[in-house]
């Protein structure tokens, strides 16, 4: 698969049967949509229908970041924010065949969950463990080695 963002090669990452997409270069994450849902279920974090539906059908974000194709149709994808104070702001594919997350932004997603859900603490350290130390957020104003 070609990251949406920066065109390189993706890596395909497996987790407990959950195969993620991730762009080694910008730190992009691409989730198909059941990919995400199998995560979500298996964590118990949040409930998926819900989850997605609020996704897919608010309305488009403000944003000055670029739009970005799905890696799967090439259609142009929808921005669209989630949480709290920041928000994340995701790109989503109009036809539903999954999310973008930019370098960092599955963590942030999973730590807010996790915060709205303290009782299933064990399951979220878990899939933050992992997923911080797979999907960290670029380093800004850093240099390559």
């Amino acid at each position: 698969m070609i990251c949406p963002v920066c065109k390189c090669d993706m890596v395909v990452v497996e987790y407990q049967d959950i195969e993620l997409d991730y762009c080694s270069s910008c730190k992009g994450v691409w989730f198909d949509s059941g990919e995400l849902e199998l995560l979500l279920k298996s964590y118990e974090l949040e409930e998926p229908k819900v989850f997605f539906d609020g996704l897919f059908n608010s309305q488009e974000a403000a944003s000055s970041e670029k739009k970005r194709n799905c890696p799967i149709c090439d259609k142009k994808m929808k921005k669209t924010t989630m949480g709290g104070q920041p928000e994340i702001l995701i790109d989503a594919c109009p036809d539903r065949h999954g999310l973008w997350f930019d370098g960092g932004e599955v963590v942030q997603l999973l730590g807010r969950l996790a915060a709205e859900h303290p009782s299933r603490r064990d399951s979220e350290e878990q899939v933050i463990s992992f997923l911080e130390e797979v999907f960290k957020a670029p380093e800004k104003g850093g240099t390559d080695d």
